[in-house]
Protein backbone atom coordinates (compact mmCIF):
# COMPACT_ATOMS: atom_id res chain seq x y z
CA UNK A 1 0.00 0.00 0.00
CA UNK A 2 1.04 3.37 -0.76
CA UNK A 3 1.99 5.54 2.39
CA UNK A 4 2.32 9.13 2.12
CA UNK A 5 3.85 11.72 4.73
CA UNK A 6 1.64 13.18 7.02
CA UNK A 7 2.93 16.65 8.74
CA UNK A 8 0.98 18.49 10.95
CA UNK A 9 -0.55 21.92 9.26
CA UNK A 10 -0.16 25.15 11.30
CA UNK A 11 -2.02 27.11 8.70
CA UNK A 12 -3.84 27.30 5.57
CA UNK A 13 -0.99 27.67 3.74
CA UNK A 14 -0.08 23.86 4.71
CA UNK A 15 -3.24 22.84 4.30
CA UNK A 16 -2.70 23.96 0.57
CA UNK A 17 0.20 22.03 0.68
CA UNK A 18 -1.68 18.88 1.49
CA UNK A 19 -4.70 19.42 -0.94
CA UNK A 20 -2.12 19.57 -3.38
CA UNK A 21 -0.49 16.40 -2.49
CA UNK A 22 -4.05 14.85 -2.62
CA UNK A 23 -3.83 16.13 -6.86
CA UNK A 24 -0.78 14.84 -7.39
CA UNK A 25 -1.84 11.68 -6.15
CA UNK A 26 -4.69 11.34 -7.66
CA UNK A 27 -3.31 12.68 -11.38
CA UNK A 28 -0.68 10.19 -11.05
CA UNK A 29 -2.98 7.28 -10.59
CA UNK A 30 -4.55 7.52 -14.58
CA UNK A 31 -1.41 6.90 -16.67
CA UNK A 32 -1.27 3.40 -15.06
CA UNK A 33 -4.96 2.48 -15.12
CA UNK A 34 -4.88 4.14 -18.79
CA UNK A 35 -2.30 2.05 -20.21
CA UNK A 36 -4.05 -0.96 -18.97
CA UNK A 37 -7.19 -0.37 -20.42
CA UNK A 38 -6.04 1.08 -23.63
CA UNK A 39 -4.04 -1.88 -24.10
CA UNK A 40 -6.90 -4.05 -24.02
CA UNK A 41 -8.06 -5.57 -27.71
CA UNK A 42 -11.29 -4.06 -28.95
CA UNK A 43 -14.12 -6.28 -28.05
CA UNK A 44 -12.73 -8.26 -25.90
CA UNK A 45 -12.39 -8.63 -21.61
CA UNK A 46 -15.70 -6.49 -21.77
CA UNK A 47 -16.45 -7.53 -18.05
CA UNK A 48 -12.71 -6.06 -16.86
CA UNK A 49 -12.80 -3.28 -19.48
CA UNK A 50 -15.82 -2.42 -17.89
CA UNK A 51 -14.27 -1.87 -14.14
CA UNK A 52 -11.33 -0.14 -15.45
CA UNK A 53 -13.97 2.49 -17.00
CA UNK A 54 -15.31 2.82 -13.43
CA UNK A 55 -12.22 3.45 -12.04
CA UNK A 56 -10.68 5.57 -14.29
CA UNK A 57 -13.94 7.49 -14.41
CA UNK A 58 -14.13 8.27 -10.72
CA UNK A 59 -9.97 8.64 -10.43
CA UNK A 60 -10.71 11.87 -12.72
CA UNK A 61 -13.53 12.72 -10.60
CA UNK A 62 -11.57 12.59 -7.19
CA UNK A 63 -8.73 14.41 -9.15
CA UNK A 64 -11.03 17.05 -10.37
CA UNK A 65 -12.95 17.41 -6.62
CA UNK A 66 -9.70 17.72 -4.75
CA UNK A 67 -8.71 20.55 -7.25
CA UNK A 68 -12.23 22.30 -6.81
CA UNK A 69 -11.06 22.06 -2.60
CA UNK A 70 -7.74 23.84 -3.59
CA UNK A 71 -9.50 26.39 -4.83
CA UNK A 72 -12.35 26.86 -2.71
CA UNK A 73 -9.11 27.74 0.03
CA UNK A 74 -7.66 30.23 -2.02
CA UNK A 75 -4.83 27.99 -3.57
CA UNK A 76 -3.54 27.48 -7.01
CA UNK A 77 -4.11 23.87 -8.44
CA UNK A 78 -1.00 22.13 -9.88
CA UNK A 79 -1.12 19.63 -12.00
CA UNK A 80 2.48 17.95 -11.78
CA UNK A 81 2.79 15.07 -14.51
CA UNK A 82 5.49 12.18 -12.99
CA UNK A 83 7.80 10.12 -14.89
CA UNK A 84 6.73 6.33 -15.20
CA UNK A 85 8.63 4.32 -14.22
CA UNK A 86 9.34 6.26 -10.87
CA UNK A 87 7.59 6.55 -7.52
CA UNK A 88 4.23 7.88 -6.92
CA UNK A 89 3.98 11.38 -5.94
CA UNK A 90 4.20 11.46 -1.84
CA UNK A 91 5.04 7.76 -1.76
CA UNK A 92 7.37 7.59 1.50
CA UNK A 93 8.10 3.81 0.32
CA UNK A 94 11.21 4.27 -2.18
CA UNK A 95 11.72 0.94 -3.13
CA UNK A 96 8.00 0.93 -4.79
CA UNK A 97 7.94 1.75 -8.42
CA UNK A 98 4.60 2.29 -10.36
CA UNK A 99 5.07 1.19 -13.91
CA UNK A 100 2.91 1.21 -17.10
CA UNK A 101 1.94 -2.26 -17.62
CA UNK A 102 -0.35 -3.41 -20.40
CA UNK A 103 -3.79 -5.23 -19.39
CA UNK A 104 -2.16 -7.88 -17.46
CA UNK A 105 -2.29 -9.85 -13.93
CA UNK A 106 0.75 -7.48 -12.95
CA UNK A 107 -1.61 -4.41 -14.00
CA UNK A 108 -4.01 -5.41 -11.75
CA UNK A 109 -1.80 -6.14 -8.86
CA UNK A 110 -0.28 -2.91 -9.24
CA UNK A 111 -3.69 -1.54 -8.99
CA UNK A 112 -4.26 -3.36 -5.93
CA UNK A 113 -1.34 -2.16 -4.33
CA UNK A 114 -2.30 1.65 -4.96
CA UNK A 115 -5.14 1.22 -3.58
CA UNK A 116 -5.06 -1.07 -0.86
CA UNK A 117 -6.48 0.17 2.38
CA UNK A 118 -5.11 -0.40 5.90
CA UNK A 119 -6.90 -3.38 8.08
CA UNK A 120 -7.91 -1.91 10.65
CA UNK A 121 -7.27 1.91 10.10
CA UNK A 122 -4.89 2.42 12.78
CA UNK A 123 -5.26 3.39 16.26
CA UNK A 124 -2.27 5.56 15.80
CA UNK A 125 -4.27 7.78 13.39
CA UNK A 126 -4.57 10.40 16.28
CA UNK A 127 -1.15 10.71 16.73
CA UNK A 128 -0.10 10.78 13.26
CA UNK A 129 -2.72 14.07 13.74
CA UNK A 130 0.58 16.02 15.83
CA UNK A 131 3.41 14.34 14.39
CA UNK A 132 5.21 13.65 11.51
CA UNK A 133 3.96 10.12 10.62
CA UNK A 134 3.23 8.08 6.76
CA UNK A 135 -0.22 6.81 6.85
CA UNK A 136 -2.64 5.41 3.90
CA UNK A 137 -4.16 7.08 1.18
CA UNK A 138 -7.65 6.99 3.30
CA UNK A 139 -5.76 8.19 6.55
CA UNK A 140 -4.07 11.14 4.53
CA UNK A 141 -7.94 12.00 3.80
CA UNK A 142 -9.28 11.96 6.86
CA UNK A 143 -6.21 14.26 9.00
CA UNK A 144 -7.23 16.86 5.76
CA UNK A 145 -10.74 16.54 6.08
CA UNK A 146 -9.73 17.28 10.21
CA UNK A 147 -7.19 20.05 9.19
CA UNK A 148 -10.44 21.87 6.85
CA UNK A 149 -13.16 21.66 9.41
CA UNK A 150 -10.74 23.65 11.48
CA UNK A 151 -10.87 26.63 9.15
CA UNK A 152 -13.05 29.74 9.72
CA UNK A 153 -15.50 29.78 7.15
CA UNK A 154 -13.67 33.43 5.76
CA UNK A 155 -11.06 31.06 5.11
CA UNK A 156 -14.00 29.94 2.08
CA UNK A 157 -14.28 31.53 -1.38
CA UNK A 158 -17.48 30.32 -2.92
CA UNK A 159 -17.67 29.73 -6.79
CA UNK A 160 -14.04 29.92 -7.31
CA UNK A 161 -12.47 28.69 -10.24
CA UNK A 162 -15.26 25.14 -9.79
CA UNK A 163 -15.69 22.48 -11.92
CA UNK A 164 -19.41 20.82 -11.67
CA UNK A 165 -21.01 18.08 -13.54
CA UNK A 166 -22.59 20.99 -15.91
CA UNK A 167 -19.20 20.20 -17.89
CA UNK A 168 -18.74 16.79 -16.94
CA UNK A 169 -19.42 13.60 -15.28
CA UNK A 170 -22.74 14.34 -14.47
CA UNK A 171 -24.31 13.09 -11.23
CA UNK A 172 -20.72 12.73 -9.92
CA UNK A 173 -18.46 16.33 -9.69
CA UNK A 174 -20.02 18.78 -7.65
CA UNK A 175 -18.49 22.66 -6.81
CA UNK A 176 -16.66 22.78 -3.32
CA UNK A 177 -17.73 26.51 -1.73
CA UNK A 178 -17.73 25.55 2.34
CA UNK A 179 -16.88 22.61 4.67
CA UNK A 180 -19.34 20.87 4.34
CA UNK A 181 -19.08 20.31 0.41
CA UNK A 182 -15.32 19.77 1.20
CA UNK A 183 -16.09 16.70 3.61
CA UNK A 184 -18.61 15.09 1.21
CA UNK A 185 -15.57 14.74 -1.60
CA UNK A 186 -13.21 13.43 0.91
CA UNK A 187 -16.10 10.78 1.52
CA UNK A 188 -16.71 10.24 -1.71
CA UNK A 189 -12.34 9.56 -3.21
CA UNK A 190 -12.01 7.78 0.02
CA UNK A 191 -14.68 4.94 -0.34
CA UNK A 192 -14.73 4.89 -4.20
CA UNK A 193 -11.23 4.33 -3.82
CA UNK A 194 -9.91 2.07 -0.72
CA UNK A 195 -13.67 1.33 0.34
CA UNK A 196 -13.70 -0.59 3.83
CA UNK A 197 -10.86 -2.26 4.80
CA UNK A 198 -12.17 -5.62 4.78
CA UNK A 199 -11.55 -8.91 2.85
CA UNK A 200 -15.03 -10.53 1.71
CA UNK A 201 -14.36 -13.54 3.66
CA UNK A 202 -14.49 -10.88 6.95
CA UNK A 203 -17.40 -8.85 8.62
CA UNK A 204 -17.66 -5.98 6.91
CA UNK A 205 -18.26 -4.33 3.86
CA UNK A 206 -16.10 -3.50 0.92
CA UNK A 207 -18.96 -1.13 -1.14
CA UNK A 208 -18.43 2.39 -1.39
CA UNK A 209 -21.15 4.94 -0.39
CA UNK A 210 -22.71 4.26 -3.52
CA UNK A 211 -23.74 0.49 -3.37
CA UNK A 212 -21.12 -0.25 -5.66
CA UNK A 213 -17.12 -1.43 -5.05
CA UNK A 214 -14.37 0.38 -3.94
CA UNK A 215 -11.65 0.08 -6.49
CA UNK A 216 -9.38 -2.18 -4.91
CA UNK A 217 -12.06 -4.45 -4.93
CA UNK A 218 -12.70 -4.30 -8.69
CA UNK A 219 -9.35 -4.62 -9.11
CA UNK A 220 -8.98 -8.11 -7.00
CA UNK A 221 -12.02 -9.22 -8.96
CA UNK A 222 -10.42 -8.83 -12.69
CA UNK A 223 -6.57 -10.18 -11.10
CA UNK A 224 -8.55 -13.34 -9.48
CA UNK A 225 -10.72 -13.28 -12.39
CA UNK A 226 -13.90 -13.98 -10.45
CA UNK A 227 -16.62 -12.24 -9.18
CA UNK A 228 -17.74 -10.71 -5.99
CA UNK A 229 -21.69 -11.56 -5.28
CA UNK A 230 -23.46 -10.19 -2.78
CA UNK A 231 -24.01 -12.74 -0.72
CA UNK A 232 -26.75 -12.22 1.95
CA UNK A 233 -25.64 -14.07 5.56
CA UNK A 234 -22.03 -14.03 5.47
CA UNK A 235 -19.57 -12.30 7.47
CA UNK A 236 -19.42 -9.28 4.66
CA UNK A 237 -22.04 -9.45 2.81
CA UNK A 238 -19.73 -10.61 -0.36
CA UNK A 239 -18.37 -14.13 -1.71
CA UNK A 240 -16.77 -15.07 -4.40
CA UNK A 241 -18.88 -16.33 -7.45
CA UNK A 242 -18.56 -17.69 -11.15
CA UNK A 243 -15.62 -16.49 -13.53
CA UNK A 244 -15.28 -12.85 -14.73
CA UNK A 245 -13.95 -14.20 -18.33
CA UNK A 246 -10.49 -12.50 -18.11
CA UNK A 247 -8.04 -13.33 -21.40
CA UNK A 248 -4.76 -12.03 -20.54
CA UNK A 249 -3.82 -12.74 -24.39
CA UNK A 250 -6.50 -10.20 -25.58
CA UNK A 251 -3.96 -7.34 -25.57
CA UNK A 252 -2.06 -5.77 -27.67
CA UNK A 253 2.07 -6.71 -27.71
CA UNK A 254 2.39 -3.31 -26.04
CA UNK A 255 6.20 -2.87 -24.35
CA UNK A 256 6.03 -1.92 -20.44
CA UNK A 257 7.19 1.29 -19.40
CA UNK A 258 7.41 2.63 -23.02
CA UNK A 259 9.04 6.05 -21.15
CA UNK A 260 12.50 3.67 -21.01
CA UNK A 261 12.10 3.03 -24.78
CA UNK A 262 14.21 4.54 -27.55
CA UNK A 263 12.35 5.68 -30.18
CA UNK A 264 14.81 6.70 -32.54
CA UNK A 265 15.63 3.24 -33.37
CA UNK A 266 12.07 2.57 -34.56
CA UNK A 267 10.31 2.91 -37.87
CA UNK A 268 9.08 6.38 -38.90
CA UNK A 269 5.28 5.69 -38.23
CA UNK A 270 5.63 4.11 -34.93
CA UNK A 271 8.11 7.31 -34.45
CA UNK A 272 5.27 9.66 -35.08
CA UNK A 273 2.51 7.31 -33.62
CA UNK A 274 4.73 8.33 -30.13
CA UNK A 275 5.23 12.10 -31.24
CA UNK A 276 1.37 12.33 -31.46
CA UNK A 277 1.00 10.81 -27.93
CA UNK A 278 3.25 13.22 -26.31
CA UNK A 279 1.80 16.04 -27.92
CA UNK A 280 -1.76 14.71 -27.22
CA UNK A 281 -0.78 14.19 -23.21
CA UNK A 282 0.91 17.33 -23.51
CA UNK A 283 -2.11 19.09 -24.41
CA UNK A 284 -4.13 17.42 -22.19
CA UNK A 285 -2.41 18.58 -18.91
CA UNK A 286 -2.14 22.42 -20.15
CA UNK A 287 -5.92 22.01 -20.86
CA UNK A 288 -6.73 20.91 -17.51
CA UNK A 289 -4.45 23.82 -15.37
CA UNK A 290 -6.40 26.00 -17.83
CA UNK A 291 -9.96 24.48 -16.65
CA UNK A 292 -8.99 24.65 -12.72
CA UNK A 293 -7.65 28.70 -12.73
CA UNK A 294 -11.13 29.47 -14.60
CA UNK A 295 -10.60 29.56 -18.13
CA UNK A 296 -14.31 29.64 -19.45
CA UNK A 297 -14.69 26.09 -20.88
CA UNK A 298 -11.81 24.77 -19.85
CA UNK A 299 -13.01 21.44 -19.06
CA UNK A 300 -14.59 20.87 -22.60
CA UNK A 301 -10.83 21.55 -24.04
CA UNK A 302 -9.37 19.06 -21.39
CA UNK A 303 -12.26 16.40 -22.71
CA UNK A 304 -11.46 16.89 -26.24
CA UNK A 305 -7.91 16.65 -25.73
CA UNK A 306 -8.12 13.17 -23.85
CA UNK A 307 -10.07 11.93 -26.89
CA UNK A 308 -7.35 12.99 -28.95
CA UNK A 309 -4.54 11.17 -26.78
CA UNK A 310 -7.07 7.95 -27.22
CA UNK A 311 -7.15 8.59 -30.87
CA UNK A 312 -2.91 8.96 -30.71
CA UNK A 313 -2.24 5.86 -28.69
CA UNK A 314 -4.66 3.66 -30.84
CA UNK A 315 -2.40 4.54 -33.52
CA UNK A 316 0.95 3.42 -31.75
CA UNK A 317 -0.71 0.54 -30.71
CA UNK A 318 -0.89 -0.48 -34.34
CA UNK A 319 2.55 0.59 -35.33
CA UNK A 320 5.16 -1.87 -34.86
CA UNK A 321 8.55 -1.41 -33.83
CA UNK A 322 11.83 -2.17 -35.06
CA UNK A 323 10.97 -5.89 -33.83
CA UNK A 324 8.02 -6.18 -35.91
CA UNK A 325 5.75 -7.92 -33.40
CA UNK A 326 5.77 -4.95 -30.35
CA UNK A 327 3.96 -1.89 -30.23
CA UNK A 328 4.14 1.31 -27.79
CA UNK A 329 0.75 2.84 -26.01
CA UNK A 330 1.52 6.73 -24.63
CA UNK A 331 4.21 6.82 -22.43
CA UNK A 332 2.52 10.07 -20.80
CA UNK A 333 5.81 11.77 -21.75
CA UNK A 334 5.16 15.92 -21.00
CA UNK A 335 6.90 18.00 -23.13
CA UNK A 336 6.12 21.47 -21.18
CA UNK A 337 7.08 22.74 -17.48
CA UNK A 338 5.99 22.37 -14.11
CA UNK A 339 2.16 23.75 -13.77
CA UNK A 340 1.12 24.57 -10.64
CA UNK A 341 1.99 25.89 -7.01
CA UNK A 342 -0.09 25.08 -3.85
Amino acid sequence: MIKLQWTPPTGVEDIRTHVQAAIDLEFSTLPPYLYAKLTMMPGTNAAALQRLDVVVGQEMVHMCLASNIMNAIGGTVGINPPKYPGPLPGDVDATHTAHLYPFSLAAMEQGKWIEEPNAPIKPSLRAAAVANAPVTIGEFYALLDAALALLPASAWSVGRNQIDDEQFFAGQLFAVNNYSDAHRAIQDIVSEGEGTPVAPEQTGSPLDFHDELAHYYRFWEVARDQVLDKAPGTPSGYAWGAKLGVDWSAVYPAIADPGLHDFSKDPPAAQAAQAACNAAYTGLVDALRGAFAGQVGGLGVAVRAMFGLRMAAMQALQSPLADGTSVSGPAFRYLGGKGGAK
